[in-house]
């Protein structure tokens, strides 16, 4: 019976990492780069097992750049506040305040807001991480992250904001801060995460939701009176700071004084 062609590649193939007793090379199968090979490695990079591997490769990558940035507040807020807008200024100026506290600043690393916090934090001597995701509208870090990190998935991006904060700030922002708002608040409400502030900053922006918050769902029994302690709404780039290092302080995190 004569082989076909295909069968006769794969079958001249083998023979070619096999030694003399029969066995696979493992190095001379590993370093082929034959045309069959190569079709074959980029054939894999689109198979859901090499994308369990990238995403393992991504939380390797976060946990081992994040695990000695001491106590830290991820601050999240829209990148398309520009800096005339008076949040930019407030939010440059509440990562500033922590940052001279000793407290590592995390964003999304991206423009508007998150630029506003790297810019105090770097400002005021601190580490300022940017924890970038691959967005066709978003390219690479703002000038004034630190410490850069770049994910392609959304969940493993998030498990850095979570894992690594001991308070967070909201400024206002769009769809994507709303996730974030969410998320923690699930996360925390469920004890899947310490409780830890939670503070929105801008009560004109965020009186609406949270009022809705207060009488729709608390109305309708959606969310117990407990649930509305989980967060604090401020104007006061001095309260909101004094509340993350206080609650810093509380939970025997070693952070240098003021």
């Amino acid at each position: 019976m004569s082989l076909s062609n295909d069968d006769a590649n794969v079958a001249a193939k083998a023979s070619s990492t096999r030694n003399r007793k029969g066995r696979i090379n493992e190095d001379r199968a590993l370093l082929s780069w034959s045309p069959e090979a190569r079709a074959e490695a980029a054939a894999f990079t689109h198979t859901d097992q090499w994308r369990v591997l990238r995403i393992v490769s991504e939380f390797v990558e976060g946990f081992d750049s994040l695990a000695d940035i001491g106590p830290s507040v991820s601050i999240f807020g829209s990148a398309r506040t520009l800096p005339d807008d008076p949040m930019y200024g407030l939010a440059e100026n509440v990562a500033a305040l922590i940052a001279r506290a000793g407290v590592t600043v995390i964003t999304g690393g991206g423009p508007g807001i998150m630029e506003a916090s790297n810019k105090g934090a770097t400002g005021a001597g601190g580490l300022s991480v940017g924890v970038g995701i691959d967005l066709p509208f978003e390219q690479g870090s703002n000038q004034y992250v630190t410490l850069p990190l770049q994910f392609r998935y959304f969940f493993v991006r998030k498990t850095m904001f979570a894992k690594y904060a001991n308070g967070f700030v909201f400024f206002p922002g769009g769809f994507g801060t709303l996730d974030e708002v969410f998320e923690i608040l699930t996360l925390i409400q469920t004890g899947k995460l310490d409780p830890m502030p939670i503070i929105f900053f801008g009560s004109t922006y965020w009186n609406g939701l949270l009022e809705w918050i207060r009488n729709t769902m608390l109305g309708e029994g959606k969310v117990s009176q407990h649930d509305l302690d989980l967060f604090t709404i401020t104007d006061s780039p001095d309260e909101a700071a004094s509340l993350l290092i206080a609650a810093i302080k509380e939970s025997n995190t070693s952070i240098r004084e003021s």
